[in-house]
């Protein structure tokens, strides 16, 4: 038997005797743990390893050696610090362009809007998308560009892959750019919105942008407003939404000579069941065109906004105002100058107050629905979200006055009341607003042009005084030169309450000349009652120079800043 220092030797002489590289070798193989030094199955394990095997598995440590070496961590090193370089500069390039503009660089957005771009600007800005291919909006709206520049951004668009927003409102496309447009909206699979308004060349060239979406469209905001669209351009969008089934929000306002064309359109929009947002103002919209509209409305169930204002319908809701009942998520519903008539607002009346989520209704300038709007104001009591209602220029007669007395208080959500141009609110005012000698949310107020008298306006300082508007930020009284300047000086005298107040305007209707000497001292005391003041409406008020001097010299005793216009 060996003695003990014998063994000791031979461990030590073995040691020695193995290489620098077998010693390496060995301190990898220690570190795998135990699965990775023997993946073989538990049955291998009682058979040794052939030849091959060991001379692959020292072959493998050889090159996991290799490839911890020093001189390979070193080039990696260098290869992701030059990456890091050149995205800095590609970044850099990118920042500078902006800054050229005076816009601030943004990694997401890039805002260009109304920078007075040029085709050299459109042409760098094209060569520097690659630079930003995280970019999700890209805003180049009121750029009055030459034809054929936007063409020169649509061949660069495949390097923004994550680009969700698109906006080229008032860019004066061409027919060129509105073709490439088409081609490159192929190319991006994530455009959710797309904002093409005020390019007058849409104008029956629509098909040649709205034919290329592909099926599975990603858009869900699609604006055209003033657009110059054709019936044919309303055929071709009609056709379109076959393929943009997650549209949302269409936009077609302000395109007079659509009309027809929104029959097909209409038609359609059985594609789009998710639409929430229609808005058609001055479309040329029919009272045939608003009957087809009603057909359809069980396509789009859930419906939440309808501009329909600026159209002659009148009396077509005499047969379309039950088809209303298909969009009971209906919150936003604007009619107003449609020429509508009693027969109209007779039907609305009887399906208005189903419309539980409505929460704002525009019937102002129908001035042929004074005598049974009455019945319409009643009823809407009875949607316990409404807050918005504008009956300005309805002829509201003081029946109908009357009758929104009676309504305010159940009206709790109510935040904005225009009643502007309805002469019959003169001398009738404090009988309204008597009403709302309760908690009210009402922050806007617009009473212009309502022949208010004295008496009104000592009510109007009551109510505020006595906190029942201390949630009010615009108040409005213009173009009521029925008060006199003793009425004036007492209402800026008594009035208080209202801290909130962001804008008041008590302007006069033109070709007025009237002194505002007697009550300007009130004003000025009063304005340290409305400490959130910013605008002050003073047009036609004869303000001579050394009392412009006094409301500048109070904006800087007072560290204010309020805006007089007058």
């Amino acid at each position: 038997m060996e003695s003990t220092d014998s063994k000791h030797h031979k461990k030590e002489t073995a040691k020695q005797s193995r290489s620098p590289f077998d010693l390496i070798v060995n301190q990898i193989w220690s570190n795998k743990s135990f699965a990775e030094r023997w993946p073989q199955s538990s049955v291998s394990r009682f058979f040794k390893q052939s030849e091959n095997s060991l001379k692959s598995g020292y072959s493998t440590n050889k090159n996991e050696l290799e490839e911890m070496s020093p001189d390979s961590e070193t080039d990696k090193n260098k290869q992701a610090l030059s990456d890091v370089e050149d995205t800095a500069g590609k970044w850099e390039q990118v920042a500078e362009f902006m800054d050229k503009l005076g816009k601030k660089p943004d990694h997401k957005c890039l805002n260009l809007n109304n920078c007075q771009l040029t085709t050299n600007d459109v042409g760098q800005l094209a060569a520097l998308l690659p630079n930003v291919p995280s970019v999700e909006e890209l805003d180049l709206s009121w750029n009055e560009l030459p034809g054929g520049a936007v063409k020169l951004l649509c061949s660069h668009l495949q390097h923004t892959p994550q680009l969700r927003v698109l906006e080229l409102a008032s860019c004066q496309l061409s027919q060129l750019d509105i073709s490439s447009l088409g081609d490159s909206v192929q190319l991006l699979v994530n455009i959710e919105k797309l904002d093409l308004s005020w390019n007058s060349e849409l104008g029956g060239n629509l098909s040649l942008f709205a034919q290329k979406l592909q099926t599975h469209s990603t858009l869900k905001i699609l604006k055209l407003v003033d657009c110059n669209l054709t019936e044919e351009d309303g055929v071709a969008l009609g056709k379109a939404l076959s393929v943009t089934t997650d549209l949302e929000v269409l936009d077609l306002s302000m395109n007079g000579s659509i009309g027809c064309g929104l029959a097909t359109l209409f038609q359609e929009l059985r594609h789009v069941p998710h639409l929430q947002v229609l808005k058609l103002r001055n479309c040329g919209l029919t009272q045939v065109g608003v009957q087809m509209l009603g057909t359809a409305l069980n396509y789009v169930p859930e419906m939440k906004k309808m501009v329909l204002s600026c159209n002659g319908i009148g009396d077509g809701f005499k047969e379309t105002a039950t088809h209303l009942l298909n969009v009971t998520q209906l919150q936003v519903f604007d009619i107003h100058e449609c020429s509508l008539t009693e027969d109209d607002v007779s039907a609305l009346t009887q399906i208005i107050p189903l419309l539980k989520n409505l929460q704002v209704l525009n019937l102002a300038l129908n001035k042929n629905i004074g005598q049974t709007v009455k019945h319409l104001i009643a009823r809407i009591r009875f949607l316990p979200k409404f807050r918005n209602l504008n009956a300005s220029s309805c002829n509201l007669t003081k029946e109908s006055i009357v009758e929104l007395a009676d309504t305010l208080p159940h009206l709790t959500e109510l935040e904005t009341l225009n009643l502007s141009w309805n002469k019959s609110l003169g001398g009738n005012l404090g009988e309204l607003l008597q009403m709302l000698q309760n908690e009210t949310r009402l922050r806007v107020l617009k009473l212009c042009s309502c022949n208010l008298t004295g008496h009104d306006m000592a009510a109007l300082a009551s109510l505020s005084s006595a906190g029942f508007l201390s949630s009010l930020e615009m108040l409005h009284l213009t173009y009521n030169n029925t008060v006199d300047d003793q009425s004036w000086m007492m209402f800026l005298q008594e009035i208080n309450g209202l801290k909130l107040l962001s804008e008041l305007d008590i302007g006069l209707m033109p070709l007025s000349h009237r002194e505002c000497s007697l009550w300007l001292t009130d004003l000025l005391h009063a304005l340290s009652r409305f400490p959130s003041l910013v605008e002050l409406g003073m047009h036609h008020w004869v303000i001579t120079a050394s009392q412009r001097e006094r409301l500048d010299t109070y904006n800087k005793n007072n560290h204010r800043n309020i805006h007089f216009t007058y």
